[in-house]
């Protein structure tokens, strides 16, 4: 089958090298002329992503290409002591299989692994698709056909406008954002912070980079009025969110203006159950993302691509293969969706008790021998252990036709 990919970030460039593996004619469109370097945070790809990363041959250049951080330290507002965790502690309660990597690096990555087999065009956008017969036009290029169409071009998602128009969105009452600083602004492999009553700022550095990130979460009672396209607005409202937490957060904001890579947005959930029409599914963020930085999204929307071009691929048409695939999904989103919801209540107190107890909690946590640790989470599967308890076919052994169009 020929398919169409929207989005060359993570989900776009995993289907394609599964659904490429299986035999199929993959192009990906990327709206970014160049693959993208916005400067983006950490994220944590768990153990399911991992594996599926390992089958791919890319998992030694994932951990070699690891953040490295392995202490954090974070100031509750008021208090005079910081509160030091060991992230190795961290891990270890959340997964037996993880690593920590800039978002940016894992794109490259996948990219890498798929550039030579598959069509990649950048610098442009669908215009619009018939979902029933699977035609595509481009804001630049040419029209053409295709036998499969999918979105996986992030929560803003133009594939998912253009087919399904609106769809049920939750609002978790909290903001991210991202702001690339000096390096000089804090040690290697060590995350700074400070924390208050509804928001949080932090600054780290990954061991490769030239330079440092920090990071910003707030709390609000409502959606805030901007575009998210409207950069100059967004930093506005971070400064006026953000201020007078902290003088050292006074001094990470200074940089607004620097010229370095800027990324905000809301903590929303996608809330749909339903990923496909016609011709057309969606994949990662695009489909169901949980929460950006709380619900595991980066490795749920590297388990959902693996996942749908699996289905695609067990020899029959693309209508059974979307039903199935919405089927093995539902339940992993499901969760996904719960734990974000309580990560964001815990991760952003809104009350100064609530950060007490979350500071001092950490601090109890910390003090806890590590052999003890792991045993303690794994008691958790759906609570810090969830994504570890993820279930996902193997389809490599039970083996994939390619299905007609």
């Amino acid at each position: 089958m020929r398919v169409l990919v929207s989005g060359a970030s993570i989900a776009g460039p995993v289907l394609a090298y599964w659904l490429t593996r299986h035999g199929h004619e993959v192009t990906v469109v990327e709206r970014s002329p160049v693959l993208r370097k916005t400067g983006g945070h950490a994220i944590d790809l768990f153990k399911p992503a991992m594996d599926i990363s390992e089958k791919m041959g890319v998992l030694p250049r994932i951990e070699a290409m690891a953040t490295g951080i392995d202490a954090m330290t974070m100031l509750r507002e008021g208090a005079r002591r910081p509160v030091t965790v060991e992230v190795a502690k961290i891990v270890s309660a959340a997964s037996d299989r993880h690593v920590e990597i800039m978002r940016d690096d894992l794109g490259e990555i996948y990219h890498e692994a798929t550039r030579d087999d598959v069509e990649y065009v950048f610098g442009d956008s669908i215009a619009s698709i018939d979902a029933d017969s699977g035609e595509v036009t481009f804001e630049v290029g040419a029209p053409r056909r295709f036998d499969l169409v999918v979105g996986a071009d992030g929560l803003h998602s133009n594939v998912r406008r253009l087919v399904f128009g609106e769809v049920e969105k939750l609002f978790t009452g909290a903001y991210l954002a991202v702001l690339s600083v000096p390096r000089e602004l804090v040690g290697p492999n060590r995350m700074v912070g400070h924390i208050g009553p509804g928001r949080m700022a932090s600054v780290y550095r990954a061991r490769h980079l030239d330079e440092a990130r920090a990071v910003f979460f707030f709390r609000s009672a409502r959606e805030l009025d901007y575009h998210h396209r409207d950069v100059p607005r967004q930093k506005r409202l971070l400064l006026a969110a953000l201020a007078g937490l902290h003088p050292q957060v006074d001094g990470w904001l200074e940089h607004l203006d620097g010229g370095g890579a800027f990324y905000f947005d809301s903590i929303t959930q996608l809330r749909t159950d339903t990923w496909s029409r016609g011709r057309v599914a969606l994949t990662g963020d695009a489909a169901y993302c949980p929460g950006p930085a709380i619900g595991g999204s980066t490795s749920l929307a590297v388990v959902g691509a693996y996942v749908l071009a699996g289905e695609l691929s067990r020899g029959d048409s693309h209508t059974a293969a979307f039903a199935r695939y919405e089927h093995e999904m539902r339940e992993l989103v499901h969760a996904s969706r719960k734990f974000a919801l309580g990560t964001a209540k815990t991760l952003i107190p809104a009350t100064a008790s609530g950060v007490w107890a979350l500071t001092r909690g950490a601090q109890l946590f910390n003090a806890l021998p590590t052999w003890l640790v792991r045993p303690l989470a794994r008691l958790n599967t759906k609570g810090v252990r969830m994504h570890d308890s993820m279930r996902v076919r193997d389809y490599e052994r039970q083996g994939a036709g390619v299905p007609a169009p």
